[in-house]
């Protein structure tokens, strides 16, 4: 029987490629930024599995251009570029890698947090322009941890893992997440009083309609004065204009963001011109091991969806009951 053609938008780690091109006739878009909108409908045309990552938007218009499309397999946990409702409607599963990333995202958002509390790239800058001259009481002086309020917004997989190492800062830990009940002695509040008492704010919600823009002028108001704001989760979940106007007033003391709204930032968003606030580039999961971890189990949501067995992570699993 004849290998199945796929696409796959990206080079993955090397287990996970070899899996793919083991088991299909995979064309592999080669080149590090993503296929353009015209570029991606048109290597679909006769695959019957995809492979994507989170730069590409895989709508109902892909699906329809992909007649023989059996399976999407997205290399993320996130699944917001996937329209997964007109997945479902075509009864195409739908695979994302969860498990394998939390440690190291919820690592990014503990550094996010550190090196904007105590103003780590401000004082990288400041070395490399010469004015370190000696040691001083007031240079560059920074937020505790210890003994400080870190409220979590979203308390899932990514959202407990802060709250385990927030723990060992002994900072008392706040969330907002109606669905998940109490867990690793943090508290569960409204989000108000959550803005309203942490020192800290860290974001781990899925990006929805409900969520998109939920960081925006009157959140940003309503938290503390000087508090930290960290995004590690999706970018437009804050509204970027908002936050730069919340950080060029004092109002919030810092920000690292690992996500904005676009990606990449915009190179004039004047965001880039403020000393306190960090942006990476969607460094989230990007360590060796949990990059090959991924790509493994994309391959593995792939195969499986090409074999007709059910996807080992599948975000939408009423395709297996729907008549």
């Amino acid at each position: 029987m004849p290998k199945p053609k796929v696409f796959v938008t990206r080079i993955l780690p090397s287990q996970g490629m070899r899996m793919v091109q083991e088991q299909c006739v995979a064309d592999v878009w080669p080149h590090d930024l993503p296929p353009s909108r015209e570029e991606l409908l048109e290597h679909v045309g006769d695959v019957e599995g995809l492979l994507s990552l989170l730069t590409e938007r895989i709508d109902a218009e892909v699906m329809d251009a992909a007649p023989r499309l059996r399976v999407v397999s997205n290399c993320a946990v996130g699944v917001d570029n996937v329209e997964v409702a007109a997945a479902s409607a075509r009864k195409i599963p739908v695979g994302n890698t969860p498990d394998v990333l939390t440690d190291a995202t919820a690592d990014m958002a503990f550094a996010l947090l550190l090196s904007a509390a105590r103003r780590i790239v401000e004082g990288v800058h400041y070395v490399r322009a010469g004015h370190w001259k000696t040691w001083g009481l007031r240079v560059l002086l920074g937020a505790d941890l210890a003994g400080a309020t870190l409220g979590i917004i979203g308390f899932g997989r990514i959202g407990k893992a802060v709250a385990r190492r927030a723990s060992g800062f002994g900072m008392r830990v706040l969330y907002h997440d109606p669905s998940v009940p109490p867990a690793l002695g943090a508290l569960p509040v409204d989000l108000d009083q959550l803005l309203r008492e942490s020192d800290f704010v860290s974001l781990h919600v899925p990006l929805t309609n409900e969520t998109r823009h939920m960081i925006n002028e009157v959140t940003l108001n309503k938290m503390k004065l000087g508090a930290v704001l960290v995004n590690t989760a999706r970018g437009p979940i804050v509204d970027l204009d908002a936050l730069y106007r919340a950080l060029k007033s004092g109002h919030i003391f810092a920000a690292g963001l690992d996500v904005t709204e676009p990606e990449p930032i915009d190179g004039d968003n004047p965001l880039l011109q403020l000393d306190n606030c960090i942006i990476v580039p969607h460094l989230g999961s990007a360590s060796q091991w949990t990059r090959e971890q991924m790509g493994i189990l994309a391959a593995e949501n792939l195969i499986a969806g090409l074999n007709g067995e059910r996807l080992p992570h599948c975000v939408n699993p009423e395709v297996y009951t729907r008549p």
